[in-house]
């Protein structure tokens, strides 16, 4: 049944233009995903509603951009290059490659033990490799020459260009602890198993937060930014009941995490991540003012004291919390499909029909108020087929309101509004659009 829910969210997410198969006319390539027009609009509407709650609507956060490409060092002083590994196991039969943990936990299927050794899920066979480490950052060259003191890596994460830059921000905008750094951008992982749908990939979007503070505090803020996690998952419409909170214990943490709090949802193949906050003490920027020799240490002028502050870091996958949202909307009554995707981060928040596409009084209407709308919002136009199939389309894009201009419109200056989620349809004032389109989204 779940893994159903899952085929029907992939087949529609290609099918209404949010996800295809990335490099789909070569064959594709494994792990990797293009975002369509739609997905597009509502890729870009989660991270602009992430980047106003955790940035813009604070007085304690500061945004950054920092490069993808960084000097290698910088992987070195993190870990990454000696810890950043995962498990890895081959078949010699079939050639499959696995994770090492996720094989002996069942995640490729059924356990089979044969004469005292694993089966390989693919093929069957006991003939399996050891497990060995395999670094899970992608390298490349700068430079002309493919050597080894060009080699860097593309980043596994953002948090490091904000533990690099953490200076900078300190003396160009003078914060006053606790204060924080974000950054939303792309991030890249040489998963050896990618796999259920966008959910785990080579190429994805991070969106996370490094919030230094006083250590002597960091029990209390970790408890904040916990609550702030749960408004921001209320606001994607997840459902309350479908999240849990899972308190990482010793020995599975990482490395640097003194607490971590994984946030999973219940995704159709099962609870998984969908973000989670950390503990990361002064590691980071401890680790960088040795590797650099620069002076990454806060001055309190209250207590006259110097320290390097600690760091609690909330993190968010971008392409998980779409995967979570298109989820949580698929529905479906009788053999009508559509998405309850909230209306602040619907992909179009109106769609305008003309009823008849070869009648030019009401195509002329319809353009000039599809027009005049989509000054202020994303509006889609549509003058395929019957109103129903129009209707039906919409609904799978998650379009929260359709309006029709038919004869009466032309005569009484009023269009119909239908409501996506009851299918009720009312007549407004075409110059009251704006302000009922206004006051249905920010209700």
């Amino acid at each position: 049944m779940a893994e159903d829910l899952l085929s029907k969210i992939v087949s529609l997410a290609k099918r209404r233009g949010f996800v295809f198969p990335g490099s789909e006319i070569y064959g594709g390539l494994s792990g990797t995903w293009d975002f369509g027009p739609v997905g597009t609009e509502l890729k870009n509407n989660i991270k602009n509603a992430w980047w106003k709650m955790f940035v813009q609507e604070r007085n304690d956060m500061y945004g950054l951009d920092s490069a993808i490409l960084m000097n290698a060092k910088v992987w070195k002083a993190s870990g990454h290059v000696e810890g950043f590994v995962d498990p890895m196991v081959d078949c010699r039969s079939c050639k499959s490659r696995f994770r090492a943990d996720h094989l002996k936990e069942g995640k490729y299927g059924e356990v089979k033990i044969i004469e005292g050794k694993q089966a390989c899920p693919i093929c069957g066979k006991t003939e399996l490799t050891g497990a060995r480490k395999f670094n899970m950052m992608f390298k490349t060259f700068i430079g002309p020459m493919e050597e080894t003191a060009s080699e860097i890596y593309l980043r596994p994460e953002n948090a490091q260009g904000m533990f690099v830059d953490f200076k900078s921000v300190l003396d160009t905008m003078h914060p006053k602890l606790p204060f924080g750094i974000a950054q939303a951008g792309r991030a890249f992982r040489n998963e050896i198993t990618p796999g259920d749908f966008i959910f785990r990939v080579r190429e994805f979007d991070l969106m996370e937060l490094e919030y230094f503070i006083n250590p002597k505090d960091w029990n209390k803020l970790f408890e904040a930014w916990v609550l702030e996690i749960a408004k921001w998952l209320n606001f994607l419409g997840l459902d309350s009941k479908k999240i849990y909170y899972r308190e990482i214990p010793d020995g599975e943490r990482a490395h640097y995490s003194k607490r971590t709090v994984d946030v999973e949802y219940q995704f159709p193949f099962g609870k998984k991540e969908l973000c989670a906050i950390a503990y990361r003490t002064d590691y980071d920027l401890k680790q960088h003012q040795e590797y650099s020799g620069k002076d990454l240490t806060y001055f309190d002028e209250k207590t006259g004291n110097r320290f390097i502050p600690h760091v609690l870091e909330p993190t968010f996958g971008l392409d998980r919390a779409l995967l979570a949202v298109l989820t949580e909307a698929y529905t479906e009554k009788g053999e009508r499909v559509y998405l309850r995707i909230p209306a602040k981060l619907a992909p179009y928040k109106a769609a305008v029909f003309p009823l008849l596409a070869n009648k030019p009084g009401l195509v002329k209407l319809a353009r000039k108020i599809y027009d005049d709308l989509r000054k202020d919002f994303m509006i889609a136009w549509d003058d395929r087929g019957n109103i129903g199939k129009r209707y039906y389309a919409q609904d799978e894009i998650g379009t929260p309101y359709c309006i029709t201009i038919d004869f009466d419109s032309l005569k009484k200056k009023d269009v119909t509004i239908r409501d996506r989620d009851t299918m009720k349809q009312k007549r407004v004032k075409i110059k009251e659009l704006k302000t009922t389109i206004d006051n249905i989204l920010f209700e």
